[in-house]
């Protein structure tokens, strides 16, 4: 149970890290350039998306101290799970908010590139040295 909130706690604060180099860079190319984004977007954007991995990875490592037959099944469901979050939000965010800029497509989906690669390379990492 140990391992568990220690790698959880490391990858939080690992992903704390990237979400806060992420919120500085928008606030330099929002300073600098003279793009329609807006600040906020950025941040709201980043919040959401380390919630969504915050509870990924929670998902994850709490299924990595089951039995390893129950172990597959929480992967695939924190998976599915942050798969369909982001839908949702993506809805939200183009339909709902009317964020129909190119500038806020952009920025919608380098954020979810670079939250995804990270939790892929956590979870990866996390199963590098353990077959399921």
């Amino acid at each position: 149970m140990n391992f568990f909130f220690e790698t959880f706690r490391k990858n939080v604060i690992s992903l704390s890290i990237l979400a806060s180099l992420i919120v500085l860079a928008g606030y330099l190319l929002t300073a600098v350039s003279n793009s329609n984004l807006g600040f906020s977007d950025i941040v709201i954007l980043t919040l959401c998306f380390s919630a969504i991995n915050i509870l990924t990875l929670y998902i994850f490592f709490r299924g990595r101290k089951r039995e390893p037959g129950s172990q597959a099944m929480h992967i695939m469901f924190a998976i599915s799970l942050k798969m369909l979050i982001e839908m949702v939000l993506a809805l939200l965010w183009f339909f709902v908010a009317k964020k129909n800029s190119a500038d806020s497509l952009v920025l919608f989906f380098v954020l979810y590139l670079a939250f995804s690669l990270f939790s892929i390379f956590c979870m990866l990492k996390t199963l590098k040295n353990k077959s399921l």
